[in-house]
């Protein structure tokens, strides 16, 4: 997919080199633009295997308002392994804080909670909250059927008030959705990029959304794009960068997903859609910053 690797391609060759809250410096830039049209396949990377049961479990993860690391972990998915409630297990880089944080289950109120719940008081992973906070992500659904032109369909998981009760506040922290003709397009704005390891799940992370709200009001599938902010690659992936730009985009072409089972978004199940044609270029492994 061209469209990333002129992001990584601009962050190599115009970022500056900057210090970081994870330890690694990183090469930065001030904004870059992600667009991709769904006509053209489902923007999953074929110059690196990408785990799309991984992207899949984790929006479905969100979609609930899930904040118990345990329900992933039962999935096999380690993507949220290192991080936990601050509050009950605090930040930090020694060896005793790094294993308080990955024994603990609890995540506190992060994305899927501000999805389904925003501002509701936060107690624990295993509280009932339901009825409580704003349910932005079914009042979303409810205009999206009612009113699809609507510009008011917004789902916001930056929430000032609940920052330092979360295990990372959220990186991608806001969604839009418009209609324009038919067609659902997805924007989303994120306030940190790590280029090689997190933009890639992000894409096609917000694709399936996409797709699954379309489905949810019989629309077809527009344009998606991407606001990024601070758009970084740390100095430890510098080589596997260097591999990737290596790699012919247009080798293999992008695939397509098909959702089957389908009764609502919120219904839906991450095992419900599949990938098909799906083929790439192997792995690069790159070592998540924390």
């Amino acid at each position: 997919m061209k469209a990333y690797l002129d992001i990584v391609k601009k962050v190599m060759e115009n970022g500056e080199l900057v210090e970081t809250r994870q330890g690694p410096k990183a090469y930065t830039i001030a904004g870059a633009y992600f667009e991709h049209d769904m006509a053209n396949g489902f923007p999953l990377l074929t110059t690196k295997k990408m785990p799309f049961r991984l992207i899949s479990t984790e929006l479905e993860f969100f979609i609930n308002g899930i904040t118990d690391k345990k329900w992933l972990l039962d999935r096999n998915n380690h993507i949220w392994d290192e991080w936990a409630s601050p509050k009950k297990a605090p930040y930090g880089h020694d060896e005793e804080s790094k294993k308080r944080m990955l024994e603990e289950r609890d995540l506190g109120p992060i994305y899927g909670f501000q999805w389904r719940h925003f501002n509701a008081p936060y107690v624990s992973y295993d509280t009932d909250y339901s009825g409580q906070g704003v349910d932005q992500l079914q009042r979303l659904v409810n205009i999206l059927k009612t009113n699809p032109r609507d510009r008011r369909m917004i789902v916001n998981a930056w929430n000032p008030a609940q920052l330092e009760e979360m295990g990372l506040p959220p990186c991608h922290y806001s969604y839009q959705v418009t209609v324009i003709n038919g067609k659902l397009n997805l924007m989303w704005n994120q306030r940190s990029v790590d280029t090689m390891l997190g933009l890639p799940f992000n894409i096609a992370s917000y694709a399936l959304l996409l797709h699954l709200l379309a489905k949810e009001a019989g629309l077809k599938e527009g344009r998606l794009v991407g606001f990024l902010a601070d758009v970084h690659i740390f100095e430890n992936h510098i080589e596997g960068a260097k591999e990737q730009l290596s790699r012919d985009p247009s080798k293999y072409k992008l695939p397509t997903i098909e959702t089957e089972n389908w009764k609502s978004v919120f219904e839906w199940k991450s095992e419900d859609t599949k990938v098909n044609g799906y083929e790439s270029y192997e792995r690069i492994p790159f070592q998540i910053a924390i």
